[in-house]
């Protein structure tokens, strides 16, 4: 569905992307790790060209996005919804208001627009926070409205970069079980860039891992995080490994004799 072949990016001597190429298939839920800095949010804001690679190709149901005009590429930009590490939302409007705003300036009438935004907001638990406006809402509830916004488009290919990245860590919690969710009912496929690893482990169907631009290593959770080939997924290993120890420990300390 979704084809990367040989994407290069480069700022000024900076090479964010050194000919990454990945495909990732029709319903399937693709994670995408590493240390920060290492091109995972250039490439994944590249596929609907919030930033100009400067070569490659980017097809997406056999149609090159690097190639397309300004009206072909708003056409493709429905079908790909991205929920960013930011809200983004517009603190005047009310939630409904924030998600069916795009969709009334692309044509669609506001009765219908209306309809599509309580739909996609029902999906993310905020059917009772209709008529609330961004002030009134927790920073999860924020990023749930941001989701809500990409999902009322129906898009094909849902792309996430690092959506709980601006969270309190008590927040991120209620973002993840949506994402979860709609990865279990494969209404799209899913690109998402994340530190998070309980999800990768959860919902992944494959795990990629970027080192300093380029892809080091693919394939599913148990492959990579259980017998990784890359440094970079050895250092995962460690730290699940560290983490589970470490909560071993903490229950082992609170047993009650």
């Amino acid at each position: 569905m979704l084809v990367i072949q040989n994407l290069y990016k480069q700022f000024g001597s900076l090479v964010a992307i050194n000919d990454v190429n990945l495909t990732v298939n029709k319903g399937k839920t693709v994670v995408l790790m590493g240390p920060s800095g290492c091109g995972k949010s250039t490439t994944i804001r590249a596929i609907n060209r919030l930033v100009e690679p400067d070569r490659g190709s980017i097809m997406l149901s056999g149609a090159n996005i690097l190639t397309m005009q300004p009206d072909e590429l708003r056409d493709i930009r429905k079908r790909i919804g991205f929920v960013f590490q930011h809200f983004n939302l517009i603190s005047r409007l009310t939630t409904a208001e924030n998600v069916m705003l795009g969709l009334v300036m692309s044509g669609m009438n506001k009765e219908l627009a209306r309809d599509k935004a309580v739909e996609s907001l029902s999906k993310v638990g905020l059917e009772n926070h209709l008529e609330h406006r961004p002030n009134e809402l927790s920073g999860g509830q924020q990023q749930r409205v941001g989701i809500a916004r990409a999902l009322a488009y129906e898009p094909e290919l849902m792309l996430w970069d690092e959506p709980t990245a601006s969270l309190d860590p008590i927040l991120v919690r209620e973002v993840l079980i949506v994402m979860e969710e709609l990865a279990r009912y494969r209404a799209s496929t899913m690109l998402v860039v994340t530190h998070e690893l309980p999800f990768a482990l959860r919902v992944a169907d494959e795990i990629v891992l970027m080192d300093e631009g380029c892809i080091v290593e693919v394939g599913v959770p148990s492959q990579v995080f259980v017998n990784p080939a890359s440094d970079i997924g050895k250092k995962y290993k460690e730290l699940i490994e560290y983490q589970m120890n470490t909560s071993a420990q903490s229950l082992s300390g609170n047993r009650i004799e």
